[in-house]
């Protein structure tokens, strides 16, 4: 029997994909945001596909902002920004 893969939308594009394909940001129970690559720290997750289009139409529409329930710095979007333009992710 194969094992389920878990599958996550992105909110840039709101397609459905699987969830280590995909950026999470994540507010923690202190309410700090920041980028969690192992999918592991405890809070709330929103996802982003690892592209820079997706990135830019999340921003625009305010999706972060809203899945998290938070406002986002902008050294949050620049360290997702990097990890795009560096091409791991």
């Amino acid at each position: 029997m194969q094992k389920k893969i878990p599958m996550r939308q992105c909110l840039g594009c709101r397609e459905m994909k699987p969830k280590r394909e995909l950026i999470r940001a994540v507010r923690s129970p202190e309410g700090e945001i920041s980028l969690d690559f192992k999918g592991k720290k405890p809070g709330r997750g929103a996802y982003v596909c690892p592209n820079a289009d997706c990135l830019k139409k999340a921003i625009r529409s305010k999706a972060l902002e809203r899945a998290l329930a938070s406002a986002i710095p902008e050294d949050i979007y620049d360290a997702l920004r990097g990890q795009m333009e560096g091409g791991n992710g």
